[in-house]
């Protein structure tokens, strides 16, 4: 209690010192205009030049808070092709942003470009010199005809003069929570968003230590391995969308089944990925550290795309961006099918994203965003690697196709958020509705041994089928102040996360032959209820150092009701007694009860944060961060005896990142050395078909990161080494990998040819994993695994022509392997002896892509 009184007055004395320090005097925020750090200068059509056409091309730029264009629209023009030079040009500047307090902001500015037509005595096109400052006077063209240097973007009169209300500072992006040391990550995709990807999870490989794997289909939501983690679908890893939870908590076959494949890829703009429980703002499952997408559409206009390839794949596309709006303004609409690389692989799926971003008053914004999605699909699940040894199945065939499952996601959600001279405010509101089927066999005819009081019976089969439906209401938000002190900006931030979970689960046995259900293993109704609280502290003492931390207050309840509470008995009650029946009306000596069981549990935790970072001192920082984190206990483990029914941890780690632009480069590094323990964690059960609770384990390791770009170059390489073990044996953790490296490169720029006198653009793009062998039970070990993927396009506005081509030198290749016992009728007798079993990854696949755009521009 002594502690808990002087945290309390700790963070009151530092709230009335932020509130202190705020100037009194200042009613309005301090806004500075962007400026142009570097200005590439349009090329001069060459045909244009010869026929002496010229004009002004007016454009309106939206630049972003990290100083790139985002966004560039033709408010007037002068002939298509002056106009593709002029956005081409534009296009490849960058400013410093605008910012209001130091707070750096999205903003649109108005840019012209003029062209003036050559005299009749120059004989070849020049451009004007590229200069970080406009020369008072057009430049001297005795080569031939040049862009007139447009005037810098800041409200000055131009040709023609930009009206006044022409020119605005607005909030194009939400607040972004300060930086917590070198495992945090705020991934821009930008470019790297022409890498071949399947879903939007794989996006999640830009950051370092992500493996993904999918047992379950097309379907089923990926398996993420993070830094010595097998964090399932979503069990140790806190993943969101614009702030609104996607882990879905009571979920029977994993408590925080995370299924992202309801996003489309192409309407991702960033993620913050932040690796560890570092942040007091991350909360339940943040245990391998947490993922936030958000999203927004660069490209402006109606895009439609369709894509066609192997496996009789197809799938069409509608984006729509509407002119004048914010880029987090806009619609997007897919729908997929496709047969299948192998036996029993087919899925269909749907998925719409709307997103609506306004101005609230002259210093906020308000967001509301719905998304739909459905999904059903076949899954060829799991092959014993010595059937496929000896032929009698093939690579990619299947065990059995009764196995596969359907999906749907419905979410609506809201968030306001207001600026002053020196605090921020943001209120979010969200609703989702979710529902799934999932079947699966993972051992085949093993499982159903004779009991003494069943029928006489052979075994029936091991498919297991589970229906999970559920609903999610909750709140967030957050205040966040900042004050002057000692000439350096401090700040502190206090916020807050209520959600309330309800949830039905069936999990039920069915046979080989009709896929009758003869045993129910599972039926709970869960209804979880989590409160979150936070504070935050950000102190500046010196320039040069920084120092964050504070505390999150986890309370999470429990009312579980268990409607097949009792599965096994040792005595019959009655002469008669069914032992065939599953959920039994009496204990295990034989007296009467129901077959139900109420269960209500509770558990809260307080979950200390912090961080130091030394820096920049010429494009380095150094930083070490420590912090406890938590992980819900999943409600089929509550007991009333469970006085804590949470999962702890800490963590700790230490690096250095540099950041600096080099001439037209722009590069970031980053290494960081990483401790994380974990007093009980979850294990996968082929068995039991779900996640099964294990002893504490401890993780250490590395990781490197480099990003590079250039105008027509962006490059990320990622390498992360781990150890995972078990504390009380010291052996390690199974299916974890020690070892995964990433490479995306994408290379674009405009061709030499005019196509009629039009602007013609290609890309190549790729992507490069390499996943070292990983632990199984038993001391085996699995293949490592190496794929390739390429992509390129031609873009003759408004038309894009592209070729994908994913696992390019057509490796066959293991994207799972396990070791347990299952029976397949590969032998004459059952036996519990454990073999080799592995989900396939697909061959090579060729896919073609065309893409129209009209009434926009990206």
């Amino acid at each position: 209690m002594r502690c808990l009184s002087l945290t309390y007055h700790a963070l009151a004395g530092l709230l009335l010192l932020s509130i202190a320090a705020r100037p009194a005097a200042a009613q309005s925020p301090s806004v500075e205009l962007p400026r142009v750090l570097e200005r590439v200068p349009a090329e001069y059509p060459a045909d244009a030049a010869a026929h002496g056409v010229g004009g002004t091309v007016e454009l309106r730029v939206t630049v972003g808070a990290d100083g790139r264009v985002d966004q560039v629209t033709v408010e007037r023009s002068a002939t298509a092709e002056l106009d593709d030079a002029a956005i081409a040009a534009v296009r490849r500047w960058r400013f410093t942003p605008a910012t209001r307090d130091g707070r750096a902001l999205a903003s649109v500015i108005r840019v012209p470009i003029v062209f003036e037509p050559p005299k009749s005595d120059q004989l070849a096109p020049a451009t004007a010199a590229l200069t970080n400052e406009p020369p008072a006077s057009p430049p001297p063209s005795p080569a031939g005809p040049a862009t007139r240097p447009p005037a810098e973007p800041t409200g000055a009169p131009a040709l023609p003069p930009p009206h006044e209300d022409e020119l605005q500072v607005t909030v194009r992006s939400h607040s972004v929570p300060p930086n917590r040391g070198s495992s945090d990550f705020n991934v821009h995709v930008g470019e790297l968003a022409r890498v071949p990807r399947r879903t939007a999870a794989e996006l999640l490989q830009l950051a370092p230590g992500f493996h993904l794997s999918n047992e379950g289909g097309d379907g089923h939501a990926q398996q993420i391995f993070l830094r010595g983690f097998d964090a399932r679908e979503g069990q140790d890893l806190e993943l969101s969308v614009d702030g609104v939870p996607i882990n879905q908590v009571g979920n029977i076959h994993g408590n925080g089944y995370a299924d992202l494949n309801f996003i489309i890829p192409e309407t991702v703009e960033s993620l913050r990925v932040l690796e560890g429980p570092f942040d007091p703002r991350q909360g339940n499952f943040a245990v391998a550290g947490s993922a936030d997408y958000q999203l927004g559409l660069a490209r402006r206009g109606v895009t439609t795309k369709y894509t066609r390839g192997s496996f009789q794949t197809e799938r069409l596309l509608l984006l729509y961006g509407p002119g004048g709006e914010s880029t987090h303004t806009f619609g997007a609409a897919e729908l997929y099918r496709t047969n299948g690389f192998g036996q029993n692989r087919s899925s269909r799926r749907g998925s719409i994203l709307g997103q609506y971003e306004g101005e609230l008053g002259r210093n906020g914004s308000w967001r509301v965003l719905a998304t739909g999605y459905t999904v059903d699909y076949a899954s060829a699940g799991v092959l014993r690697d010595d059937l496929v040894r000896a032929g009698k199945v093939g690579f990619f065939d299947t065990l059995d196709d009764w196995q596969g499952g359907n999906a749907e996601r419905w979410t609506l959600a809201g968030q306001i958020e207001s600026h002053t001279t020196a605090a921020v405010f943001s209120q979010q509101l969200f609703v989702v509705r979710h529902a799934m089927e999932l079947r699966e066999n993972f051992t085949g005819q093993l499982l159903d041994p004779q009991e003494p009081f069943q029928l006489p019976h052979t075994q029936r089969g091991d498919r297991i089928e589970k229906r999970i439906a559920g609903t999610t209401i909750g709140a967030r938000g957050f205040g966040r102040w900042h004050g002057i002190a000692h000439e350096l900006k401090q700040e502190f931030e206090v916020g807050y996360l209520a959600r309330g979970d309800l949830v039905d689960g069936t999990q039920d046995r069915l046979t080989s032959g009709a896929a009758v259900p003869y045993r129910r293993e599972l039926d709970l109704t869960s209804r979880t209820a989590n409160i979150g609280l936070y504070a935050d502290v950000g102190l500046h003492p010196a320039k040069w150092l920084t120092l964050r931390g504070g505390l999150r207050g986890e309370l999470f309840t429990y009312d579980v009701l268990d409607r097949c509470a009792a599965q096994s008995v040792r005595f019959a009650a009655t002469a008669g007694f069914n032992g065939d029946s599953s959920c039994f009306s009496q204990t295990p000596d034989g007296d009467y009860r129901l077959p139900t069981a109420s269960i209500q549990a509770s558990g809260a935790t307080i979950l200390p944060r912090g961080t130091v970072i030394l820096g920049p001192v010429r494009g380095f920082s150094f930083s070490a961060s420590w912090g406890k984190g938590a992980r819900s206990i999943d409600p089929q483990y509550v007991n009333p005896l469970s006085r804590t029914p949470l999962v702890e941890l800490t963590a700790m780690e230490g690096g250095v990142l540099y950041a600096r632009t080099l001439d037209k480069l722009q590069l970031t590094a980053r290494s960081s050395f990483f401790r994380t323990h974990v007093d009980r964690d979850y294990v996968f059960s082929q068995t039991a078909g779900r996640n099964t609770l294990a002893n504490g384990t401890t993780r250490v390791g590395w990781l490197g990161a480099v990003r590079a770009g250039t105008r027509t170059v962006d490059v990320n390489t990622t390498l992360t080494l781990v150890r995972s073990t078990f504390d009380d044996t010291g052996l390690l953790v199974p299916y974890v990998p020690s070892l995964v490296s990433r490479t995306d490169l994408s290379w674009h720029r405009d061709l030499p040819w005019h196509p009629n006198h039009r602007l013609l653009q290609g890309s190549l793009a790729g992507g490069f994993t390499y996943v070292g062998p990983r632990e199984l039970p038993y001391s085996q070990r699995s293949e490592a695994l190496a794929t390739v993927d390429a992509t390129g396009t031609l873009e003759l506005a408004p038309l894009e022509l592209g070729l994908v081509v994913t696992n390019l030198l057509d490796r066959r290749y293991k994207q799972g392997e396990y070791f347990y016992p299952s029976d397949f009728g590969s032998q004459s007798a059952a036996t519990l002896v454990p073999a080799r079993h592995f989900t396939a990854g697909a061959p090579r696949t060729i896919f073609l892509t065309a893409t129209l755009t009209l009434g926009g521009e990206s």
